[in-house]
């Protein structure tokens, strides 16, 4: 399997789908993508408890999970992760759960919940660097990826100047990969020219078919991770709310249609390698 290190030193933009357990990893794969997104936000609504009351024993816990049943390389949105000195234990367990890059972001911590909102509280420069050198230190995988994250373009009143100094910043302590969170392809355009690469980014919501750049530009100006943080968690959880209200509603789910559910429930046994368990099963038991 090719790790994320190699896949980033190429030139193609890869696009990582958020997985937020085993069964989404081993779709993603089946799909034919090359890596998986840990997205700290879906993870926060999946748990209904948002990505500020997670913490890093239960990411690390997903991981293993994902990793017992998947090799594709996993990008963990680790948030704020704590002060410069909690990264060393941060990084340890990480890279015990086996994951390929860890995004850690200039946040506060404890994280707010205001930034759901759009409403961010950031650490100065000066700590998100240590908090990156610190990590860099702390790494014993060579191949683990730190990837610098700011929100800083969300700040009112901070230049766009000032945000690329910041990410600068981050990219001279060490920090393998930058991501500058923005939305807009001019925004993109500007980080691609005045940042050093490979960089990361958020890819939109409903793909890149109309949305203003390529895949294939962004590669050009250097972007290599485009993260899908919540479109899969948004359609699981349109698709299991209406099977809940077509159940209730004693109705066939529009969705599935007459026995959709039967089929689709062989199709996940396959994904989950019931054959092969079987046939070890009989090989190796005895009535």
């Amino acid at each position: 399997m090719t790790t994320l290190r190699e896949l980033i030193a190429g030139d193609k933009l890869i696009v990582a789908p958020v997985a937020l357990n085993p069964i989404m990893a081993k779709l993603a794969k089946d799909v034919g993508f090359s890596a998986t997104y840990l997205s700290g936000g879906s993870l926060g609504w999946y748990k209904c408890g948002t990505e500020a009351n997670i913490t890093m024993p239960e990411i690390a816990n997903v991981c293993v999970d994902i990793r017992a049943a998947s090799d594709l390389p996993i990008i963990v949105d680790a948030g704020g992760v704590g002060d410069p000195m909690h990264m060393h234990r941060a990084i340890a367990v990480m890279e015990a759960a086996g994951i390929s890059g860890i995004e850690i972001e200039d946040q506060v911590m404890p994280r707010r919940v205001e930034h759901h909102l759009a409403i961010e509280h950031l650490v100065p420069t000066e700590m998100m660097v240590n908090r990156i050198k610190e990590a860099v230190a702390a790494r014993k995988n060579k191949n683990l990826v730190i990837i610098g994250r700011t929100n800083a373009i969300r700040i009112p009143g901070l230049s766009i100047d000032d945000v690329l100094r910041r990410a600068e910043a981050f990219h001279k302590a060490g920090a393998d990969m930058l991501f500058v969170y923005c939305n807009k392809p001019e925004e993109f355009r500007i980080l691609g020219e005045r940042l050093p690469g490979p960089l990361m980014m958020f890819a939109p919501p409903d793909g890149f078919n109309g949305f203003g750049i390529t895949p294939e530009e962004l590669a050009k100006l250097g972007f290599r991770i485009a993260a899908s943080p919540g479109a899969a968690f948004a359609a699981m959880y349109k698709a299991v709310k209406q099977s809940y209200q077509a159940l209730y509603a004693n109705e066939v789910n529009p969705y599935m249609g007459r026995g959709g559910v039967r089929a689709n429930m062989l199709e996940a046994h396959q994904t989950c390698d019931l054959e092969k368990l079987v046939e070890i099963e009989r090989r190796t038991m005895q009535d």
